[in-house]
């Protein structure tokens, strides 16, 4: 029987909770401490472009909403790579062009799954609203947001100084059940943290940081670069991307030491930061009349994993995305998974409807597994990304994965391909692909062996 749910988040994966849960016929109460983003409440300068593929399209098209998305997307069909001296290798994602990814940008993506939450009536969102604490036991959110008539009389006139900042009025939000869906550094899972006896919590930072910066659009409006893919700088120890965007300019992330002789904390002034980007992105810098000005203004972000368990508090909590399962970006699966958990956790709902507690259960573990190969399968891929797609043997590994891939349809399946192409679970798909690549270095290892013996004969 439908019960009352207080979500805390209504970022991506916030929004599409809400929607999923409203369908369902549950009251929702949906608290997020920014603004609303259909009023420019998003916070640039930091990577806001996303890279929508199968698992993340599959979730909202169960909302009929994948349409509406993907026609503010613009595919990638694979990486361009470009090496030091500007000449570009182009690698395909997947041997059939018909597979890509989409890149779509975080504003357009979140204000989309917030008014499908909107749609329906039993679904309620609260902006500026800054969760503090869960009490797991009674389900209710402690939430604070600016109190209207303080804000007033600390917004200073032009001629004053600055009053006192507005105080803060405390909210209590009830419900049968919390999700929080309110990201890594999330409230709800720090309340767990807190009130569940053995709750494992586990966080690790990479040592490099990340930091956006602009290709703007030529005059025209077109763009700069190849439009249709993914491009990266790989550069061994660090790697610069770029995501294109509709207005036809890139959105590009610095991935880059945040210590040594050479990175974030050593270039610092104009001349430091012109040269940097003159000896490692030489094609790239002629691209970017602002990049001294993003590269000292833009924040620079960490890059955190994070796992723990369990995801929920008997029926009373539950986890959702990133407050979850924190991964670094560079498989392209952060929101794609977190979607992918809204899908799950409305299958389990569904399935154990006079259960939520057995629900949340086996929500935690069909997805706990999964979560926690990505975590593994994205780091893998940022060493690949910045010490790999550079090299020759690379790329013949690539087209050796889509020959295999046409020689045996359905049957080999490169791991890219399983992890962003289809919907088979990321555990699942990493041993597969360990099982294939073991496979064919016993195979090649073994033609190999079989010359020389042919070698070996003929000579005697």
């Amino acid at each position: 029987m439908p019960g009352k749910f207080v979500l805390i988040g209504s970022g991506l994966a916030g929004g599409l909770m809400a929607a999923y849960l409203g369908r369902r016929g549950y009251e929702v109460e949906l608290y997020e401490r920014r603004g609303d983003p259909r009023e420019g409440n998003i916070v640039g300068g930091r990577s806001i472009n996303l890279a929508l593929s199968t698992r993340g399209i599959y979730a909202l098209e169960q909302l009929g909403i994948a349409d509406e998305v993907l026609r503010h997307a613009i595919p990638m069909r694979g990486r361009m790579i470009h090496d030091k001296s500007g000449t570009l290798h182009f690698s395909s994602y997947d041997r059939d062009p018909n597979k890509f990814i989409n890149s779509i940008g975080r504003a357009a993506l979140n204000t989309t799954v917030i008014e499908a939450a909107q749609r329906y009536p039993n679904v309620r969102v609260h902006f500026n609203h800054r969760c503090t604490e869960i009490d797991l036991e009674q389900a209710i959110a402690h939430l604070e947001r600016p109190s209207v008539e303080t804000a007033v009389l600390a917004t200073p006139k032009p001629s004053e100084p600055g009053l006192a900042a507005p105080t803060q009025k405390t909210v209590k939000a009830h419900g049968d059940a919390v999700i929080g869906v309110d990201g890594a550094f999330s409230a709800v899972r720090q309340s767990m943290q807190k009130q569940i006896s053995g709750f494992a919590y586990d966080e690790s930072y990479l040592a490099h940081g990340y930091k956006e910066l602009t290709i703007p659009p030529r005059a025209d409006e077109s763009w700069q670069m190849e439009k249709n893919a993914l491009h990266i700088w790989p550069r061994k120890s660090f790697m610069m991307i770029a995501l294109p965007n509709p207005d036809g300019s890139f959105t590009c992330t610095l991935f880059w030491e945040f210590e040594g002789p050479r990175s974030f904390a050593t270039t610092t002034t104009d001349d430091s930061i012109r040269r940097f980007f003159e000896e490692e992105f030489p094609d790239a810098v002629p691209l970017m009349p602002a990049l001294l000005e993003d590269f000292k203004t833009n924040p620079t972000g960490s890059l955190v994993t994070m796992r723990c368990a369990p995801w929920f508090f008997k029926d009373k909590v539950a986890l959702v995305g990133d407050a979850a399962h924190a991964v670094v970006p560079f498989y392209g699966q952060v929101m794609n998974a977190a979607f992918e958990d809204c899908v799950v956790l409305d299958k389990c709902l569904a399935e154990f409807p006079q259960d939520r507690h057995r629900a949340f259960a086996e929500y935690f573990s069909r997805r706990k597994e999964n979560t926690d190969a990505l975590a593994d399968l994205a780091i893998e891929n940022f060493i690949e990304m910045r010490d790999k797609t550079a090299s020759r043997a690379f790329r013949a590994k690539k087209k050796l994965d889509h020959l295999l891939e046409g020689l045996l349809p359905g049957i080999y399946l490169p791991l890219y391909t399983m992890v962003t192409f289809t919907r088979i679970p990321y555990a699942k798909a990493a041993r597969r692909a360990q099982l294939q690549d073991r496979i064919v270095c016993g195979t090649v290892l073994l033609g190999v062996a079989l010359i020389l013996g042919f070698f070996v004969i003929a000579l005697t």
